[in-house]
C-alpha cells in the first residue's frame, strides 16, 4: 500500500449522480470548497444517467397545475407514510430546479414554445416534463457536469474513490475514510460538512433496473456513523422490466414511457388483460400504479397464467408501424437488431427492484437526524415518498433535495473551523484499508453478493411471509459469518476489485439485514410492502419504523406490537 492521502475541504459531496452534483453546485455558489467524490467517472454512474424518463413538475405551462396537486398526488401514491415537510418541499420547489436546468441548456421537450409535460400513473394530469423519452437522464447527467465545469475553481472531483467509513469526531460527522482503487492508498478527506448522495439500494436483488454501485452504501455509511433510517422495508419493483426475448444494449425498464405512451396492453399467459381483477381497468390507458402493477403480475404467475418466462406480455400488436415508429423512433430499429417486431409480437415483461423509498432520516435542510455535520441527498434521503414513489418523481427528489443539501452544508462550513482528523476518527477504517486477509484466507466475496442477491429476490421480494423473510435473515447471518472481518490483499492493492467486492458486501449486509427486519416488524400490507400473511392495511401501522445500529446490532423502534405478539 501507498502512504496515506490527507486532503482537507469545506464540503465533501459522496456520489455524483444528479443529487451529488446539484449539491456540489450549490455547495460552490454557498462560497465553500467542494470535493466531490465518487467510485466512479464524475457524472457517469449512479442511476442518473440510466434514468430514460420523466420529472414529475407543477409547472403549468400546458394545463393549470399547481404544487398543491403535485403534493396531493404524491401524498395518495405514499399510502398514508409520506414525511409531509419532505414532500410539501420536493413539490414546491420542483418548478425552480426545473427552469434552472433548462436555463443550463438541459433541452426540455417543448410544445408552441413551452416545455411540454405527460401523463404518468397516479399523476391527476399531465405533469411529467422530459428531454426525450429514452434519454431524460443521460441529458441531466450532461448538462450538470457542464455546470460542474464551470465551477471548477471551487469544485475538485475524485473519481475512482471507494468511501469506506465516515469519519465522526464528538457525535459530529468530520470528514471520511476512502480507498483509492487504482492504487489501494487509504485517503482521509477532513471535511467541515458532509453530503451523502450515493443512491440506492437494488443492487440487493438479482434483478435489477440501477447500475452496480447502488448497493446501500450510503444508508450502510450513515448507520455506522450513528445516524436513523425509516422506512427501510419499503421496496419498489418496477413491474415491468424487460424479461424475454434477450435484449442486448439496453435498458430494461425502458418499456414504461411508450406503455403510458400508446397504452400497450398487459395480457397474461393465455392472452387475456387482467388487471381489472385488480382494481384497475386500464381500458387501454396506462393508469395502473407500480405497487399495483406488480402483484398484479405475480398473482397472475402464481395462478399458473404467467407468460413463458415467468412474467406477463406487454403487447404494442394494436398500434400502427407509423404509430410505432413516431412515439419510438430509432429505437424501432435497435429492437430490430434485438430480433423484435412490435407489429407482430409481445415481450415478456416481469417486476425487477427499480427504487427505495427508506433511507436516512432527515429534516427540511436535509440534515441527518442524530448526525450534525451531515447531510443527505436524493435517493438516499427516507421519507418523503412513503411506502411508494410516484411515477417521476425520483429525479424531482435529486434535483431539489440536492440543491439543497448543498446548500445547507455551504451555510454550515461557513460557521465551521477548519480541523484535521485525528487518528481516533480514522483508525479503524484505515486499518481495514491497509490491511487484509491473505488470498489463502480470503472469501470469495463475488460469490457471497450472488448468494446474498438469491436470498432477497427469493425471500424479500414484492410478495413476502414471515417465514420467507426468516429465511432471509438467516440466509444474511450465514454470509456474514463467512465474510470474515479483513478484506482479501493481494500485495499491491492495484485495481483489487476482491477488495472492492468485500467492501460492497460488507455495506450490503448490513443494508439487507435493516430491509428484511423492517419487513418482518411491519405486520400489515401498504404499497410497495406486501405481505401475503397479512394482506390488509392496519391503521396501528401509518407510522415509521426507525432503525438505528446500537452495539453492533440493528434496533427497531417506533413500531407497534408485531400482529402475532397481540394474538392471545
Amino acid at each position: 500500500m501507498t502512504e496515506t492521502a490527507t486532503i482537507e475541504t469545506d464540503v465533501l459531496v459522496i456520489g455524483a449522480g444528479a443529487a451529488g452534483m446539484y449539491a456540489a453546485i450549490e455547495a460552490a455558489r454557498g462560497g465553500a470548497s467542494v470535493m466531490l467524490a465518487d467510485r466512479s467517472l464524475i457524472g457517469r454512474g449512479g442511476a442518473t444517467v440510466m434514468a430514460q424518463m420523466t420529472v414529475a413538475v407543477a409547472l403549468g405551462e400546458e394545463v393549470p397545475d399547481d404544487p398543491r396537486d403535485h403534493y396531493k398526488d404524491t401524498v395518495a401514491a405514499g399510502r398514508g407514510l409520506c414525511d409531509e415537510p419532505l414532500a410539501q418541499l420536493l413539490c414546491e420547489e420542483a418548478p425552480a430546479c426545473i427552469r434552472e436546468l433548462d436555463h443550463w441548456g438541459v433541452g426540455w421537450a417543448r410544445k408552441d414554445g413551452h416545455i411540454t409535460a405527460t401523463t404518468a400513473p397516479g399523476h391527476d394530469r399531465p405533469r411529467c416534463v422530459y428531454v426525450d423519452f429514452i434519454n431524460t437522464g443521460p441529458a441531466v447527467s450532461k448538462t450538470l457536469r457542464a455546470e460542474i465545469a464551470r465551477h471548477q475553481k471551487n469544485i475538485r472531483k475524485a473519481g475512482d474513490l471507494c468511501i469506506v467509513d465516515l469519519a465522526v469526531r464528538d457525535g459530529e460527522c468530520a470528514g471520511a475514510v476512502a480507498c483509492h482503487l487504482p492504487s489501494g492508498a487509504p485517503v482521509v478527506i477532513a471535511a467541515k460538512a458532509t453530503v451523502l448522495a450515493t443512491g440506492g439500494l437494488t443492487r440487493l436483488f438479482a434483478r435489477n433496473s440501477a447500475s452496480a454501485n447502488m448497493g446501500g452504501d450510503g444508508y450502510a455509511l450513515a448507520l455506522r456513523a450513528g445516524a436513523t433510517l425509516i422506512d427501510m422495508e419499503f421496496v419498489q419493483f418496477f413491474p415491468i422490466g424487460h424479461l424475454a426475448p434477450r435484449l442486448i444494449g439496453m435498458d430494461p425498464i425502458m418499456w414504461d414511457p411508450f406503455r403510458y405512451k400508446l397504452g400497450g396492453r398487459l395480457l397474461n399467459g393465455r392472452m387475456e388483460e387482467f388487471t381489472s381483477a385488480y382494481g384497475s381497468d386500464e381500458d387501454g390507458k396506462y393508469v395502473l400504479t407500480r405497487d399495483l402493477a406488480t402483484y398484479a403480475i405475480l398473482k397472475e404467475v402464481e395462478a399458473g397464467r404467467g407468460s413463458p418466462h415467468g412474467g406477463a406480455y406487454l403487447s404494442f400488436e394494436h398500434c400502427s408501424p407509423a404509430d410505432l415508429r413516431a412515439a419510438f423512433g430509432p429505437v424501432i430499429d435497435r429492437l430490430a437488431a434485438n430480433a423484435i417486431d412490435l407489429t407482430r409480437m409481445p415481450v415478456e415483461v416481469a417486476p425487477i427492484a427499480h427504487y427505495h423509498m427508506g433511507g436516512v432520516k432527515a429534516d427540511a435542510d436535509m440534515s441527518a437526524a442524530g448526525v450534525p455535520g451531515l447531510y443527505v441527498a436524493g435517493e438516499v434521503v427516507g421519507g418523503a415518498n412513503g411506502a411508494n414513489r410516484l411515477s417521476g418523481n425520483a429525479l424531482t427528489e435529486a434535483f431539489v433535495f440536492g440543491r439543497r443539501a448543498g446548500r445547507s452544508a455551504a451555510a454550515r462550513a461557513q460557521q465551521t473551523m477548519r480541523r484535521a482528523l485525528g487518528p481516533q476518527e480514522a483508525a479503524a477504517a484505515l486499518d481495514l484499508v491497509r490491511s487484509g486477509a491473505t488470498p489463502r484466507d480470503a472469501v470469495n466475496s463475488a460469490n457471497l453478493i450472488t448468494r446474498l442477491q438469491a436470498a432477497m429476490a427469493d425471500n424479500v421480494g414484492p410478495l413476502r411471509t414471515g417465514a420467507k423473510l426468516r429465511q432471509a435473515l438467516a440466509a444474511i447471518a450465514a454470509i456474514a459469518g463467512d465474510i470474515g472481518d479483513r478484506p482479501p490483499y493481494h500485495g499491491d492493492g492495484l485495481f483489487d476489485t476482491e477488495r472492492l467486492d468485500w467492501f460492497d458486501l460488507r455495506n450490503m449486509l448490513t443494508v439487507a439485514r435493516a430491509v428484511a427486519t423492517a419487513a418482518l416488524q411491519r405486520s400489515e400490507s401498504r404499497g410497495a410492502h406486501q405481505r401475503e400473511d397479512f394482506p390488509q392495511t392496519q391503521p396501528r401501522w401509518q407510522l415509521h419504523q426507525s432503525v438505528r445500529l446500537i452495539g453492533g446490532e440493528l434496533q427497531i423502534s417506533g413500531a407497534p406490537a408485531p400482529a402475532e405478539a397481540l394474538a392471545p
